[in-house]
């Protein structure tokens, strides 16, 4: 069983920067697991999935379209919180134009907030 979103993620797609655990839950090595954990997850299990797997943020084994879905996961309950704005807009900066007006009204939000 993995006890927490970092550890079914590291089964999953494996760690850059730390060993893949050892499982022998194989029943939950689906994608469709993973994104039921990650959509009840609490805020601070989903920062800490992406904090240890992805601490450069554009580094890790961790799918994009499962990081982007991660942060805006996390704008949902967090909508206030400049810094995860930032990041969340840094995130998608990373993945061409095609998201850059998102990433931008993200971070005008952040600065307003900061401004505030």
């Amino acid at each position: 069983m993995h006890g927490t979103l970092t550890d079914l993620a590291r089964c999953l797609w494996g760690d850059e920067h730390g060993p893949t655990p050892a499982c022998e839950a194989t029943w939950q090595h689906e994608e469709f697991h993973f994104i039921e954990r990650l959509t009840f997850a609490d805020p601070d299990e989903i920062l800490a999935m992406l904090r240890t797997l992805c601490p450069q943020l554009a580094d890790g084994y961790l799918p994009v379209r499962f990081r982007n879905l991660a942060y805006r996961l996390l704008l949902l309950q967090r909508p206030d919180d400049p810094a995860l704005l930032r990041d969340a807009a840094n995130s998608l900066y990373l993945h061409g134009p095609d998201w850059d007006d998102v990433a931008d009204e993200l971070t005008r939000r952040a600065e307003a907030l900061e401004a505030s």
